[in-house]
């Protein structure tokens, strides 16, 4: 089996910055869960879709073997910086840009000193790789792609680790509904800013628990648009096109808001 765990995990910074405010709390501990489930499974590459890293002409690939440094977020540098230390896997990305050019798509590398890492993976590598420094193979969202190219991006991705010899956890990072409070409020109190995107959320999070996979798949269209979610929820055709349109059922390990908007800590079973 090469994907031995997959997971989709929000990219906000907030739980991580501040894992004391009591409606972040639930993500950060299923973070931290999602975690555990990660070193458990033992994967050679972390494989990672962030929607945060915007890609406009090519499919970009982070092929930097060290990076490391202090970001700041652009929606929320009041709370904090971001200092980040992680590994390429620069074997496998340039090999998934190879492999790109056969899917029809047009891809390049990354390697420069200063690149700005995303929030969303810098997020992510904290919580879910800590001090293990597995490599990453990083792949930018791409704004001019849909959900079915981003799902061919994964399962080539997949294959390329195949024939590496690599065994992968698939990472998908990104947000569910996108309402935000526009005003400042009382982050002690934060909820889900609109009912229906509450009830859209717990929906498709009932649909992933179930393994109802074309039903899913159905409902996420509709469901992009009727809650604004992130990115048109292309992270979660990077799951399924790395695992193949199949697995076992997922756990989620958590769900709440952030600043009104959507998120949820999710681990799927692969086949």
């Amino acid at each position: 089996m090469t994907v031995v765990s997959a997971f989709l995990v929000p990219g906000t910074p907030l739980p991580l910055l501040r894992p004391d405010n009591p409606p972040w709390a639930p993500l950060v501990a299923g973070y931290q869960a999602a975690g555990e489930a990660l070193r458990a499974s033992n994967p050679d590459v972390l494989l990672v879709y962030s929607t945060q890293w915007i890609a406009v002409l090519d499919e970009l690939w982070q092929t930097r073997a060290h990076l490391t440094g202090i970001h700041v977020d652009e929606n929320w540098y009041e709370y904090g910086d971001l200092p980040f230390d992680m590994q390429s896997d620069v074997e496998l990305a340039e090999a998934c840009v190879a492999g790109c050019k056969e899917i029809g798509v047009s891809a390049k590398t990354v390697d420069y000193d200063g690149f700005p890492i995303d929030t969303g993976t810098i997020v992510m590598n904290n919580f879910l790789n800590g001090d293990d420094a597995r490599p990453l193979a990083i792949a930018a969202n791409n704004v001019y792609h849909d959900g079915e190219t981003t799902a061919r991006l994964a399962a080539m991705a997949v294959e390329t680790a195949k024939a590496q010899g690599k065994t992968v956890a698939l990472i998908a990072v990104g947000g569910l509904s996108g309402t935000i409070f526009r005003t400042e409020i009382d982050i002690a109190e934060d909820h889900i800013a609109d009912a229906t995107d509450e009830e859209w959320n717990r929906e498709m999070l009932r649909l992933m628990e179930s393994a109802s996979i074309e039903h899913l798949k159905q409902r996420a269209g509709d469901y992009a648009k009727a809650a604004k979610v992130d990115m048109g929820f292309k992270h979660l055709s990077w799951i399924l096109g790395g695992l193949g349109d199949n697995f076992d059922g997922a756990t989620v390990h958590a769900y709440g808001p952030v600043y009104g908007s959507g998120a949820a800590v999710v681990e799927f079973r692969p086949a």
